[in-house]
């Protein structure tokens, strides 16, 4: 994308966690010969229901693939730059890896094309079919090379591996070479089964799920062994910012159970990793960015569903930071994160 001097009068938004999909897409189930998969259900205008096979899932209204209703919602608030990315549900990790990397590339060469007609309002991230590593790097290359886009947004396990798994370390590898951007975002939430009421795997699960992403990456060694690897991970880091403390005195008093693949203090990588700033309240953005670092917070708001920062950037905004901090958190940290140098023009 073109990247040119600001013009307006203000610090520039982009928001890094923003979700889309096609309005339609084939239907998988016939595609593929078996079901798990989503579909929209357009049953009235502007609204669809998303649905795994006959189960609903989620409602969602034509800010969720028209790029046209977002870039007017955008302007409303002030958002500059979207980082689009796909509704982690259609990771599909479970599916057969010739058919996830089939309909990774339907949901990338959307946002490509996305990205392609406007692309001083949003910058894409591909999905992968990260069950098939050798599939998955191929995909990563397409989606840099070929179509041009970001980096690639990935789940926080994948099936039954956790992010330090031999089995994908050189996806993240690939990442590292090429400069790809990575967003770790939940999706098959840790204790679904035992917690089906209240919302609870969203409320509880969710973020538990990133904070075992993030550890697993520092247990793990990924971190030390790719330092150029640029990472971020939703919902303000989910659980990882406030048990830094429990995490590192595991490690003090339990080397022999935490540091066995890597005998690095976990709070060594504090600074070495992105997170977003989707926290819901002014203590706790206080609070991570104290802890992780006025460097390492950008902002995200899960737009455009309910779970998310309705209102992109007035947490920030309204903060007691300093403008330049804020401006960080804003912008300039999804610079570094992107790879951008400069600022993105507005027009």
């Amino acid at each position: 994308m073109e990247v040119i001097k600001n013009l307006s009068d203000r610090p520039l938004k982009i928001d890094i966690h923003t979700h889309i999909l096609p309005k339609t897409w084939p239907d998988l189930k016939d595609r593929y010969g078996y079901g798990g998969f989503i579909r929209l259900e357009h049953h009235k205008p502007c609204c669809a229901r998303m649905m795994m096979d006959d189960k609903f899932f989620r409602e969602v209204e034509d800010n969720c693939w028209d790029p046209n209703t977002r870039m007017h919602e955008c302007d409303h608030h002030q958002v500059d730059v979207q980082v689009l990315s796909t509704v982690p549900v259609m990771f599909s990790y479970w599916a057969k890896p010739q058919h996830a990397l089939d309909l990774s590339m339907i949901l990338n060469d959307h946002i490509a094309g996305i990205v392609h007609r406007y692309p001083d309002r949003f910058i894409g991230l591909g999905t992968l079919p990260m069950q098939s590593p050798d599939l998955a790097i191929k995909e990563l290359e397409r989606c840099v090379n070929d179509l041009g886009l970001a980096g690639i947004q990935i789940g926080t396990h994948i099936n039954d591996w956790n992010l330090e798994a031999p089995e994908i370390f050189a996806v993240f590898q690939a990442a590292e070479d090429l400069g790809a951007s990575i967003f770790v975002h939940p999706w098959d939430m840790m204790g679904k089964e035992d917690m089906t009421k209240y919302w609870l795997p969203w409320l509880v699960g969710m973020p538990a799920e990133t904070s075992r992403a993030i550890c697993s990456m520092i247990f793990g060694g990924v971190f030390e062994r790719l330092p150029k690897l640029r990472v971020a991970f939703a919902h303000g880091g989910g659980s990882f910012p406030a048990t830094i403390g429990r995490v590192s005195h595991g490690f003090d008093v339990r080397p022999d159970l935490c540091a066995i693949d890597n005998p690095v203090h976990p709070r060594n990588y504090i600074g070495k990793f992105f997170i977003d700033s989707l926290v819901h309240d002014p203590k706790a953005l206080e609070f991570i960015v104290n802890t992780m670092g006025e460097d390492s917070i950008m902002l995200g708001t899960d737009y455009p569903f309910p779970l998310g920062e309705l209102e992109p950037g007035k947490l920030i905004e309204e903060s007691n930071f300093t403008d330049s901090i804020k401006e960080k958190l804003l912008s300039k940290n999804a610079y570094k994160w992107l790879g951008i140098n400069q600022e993105v023009n507005v027009s």
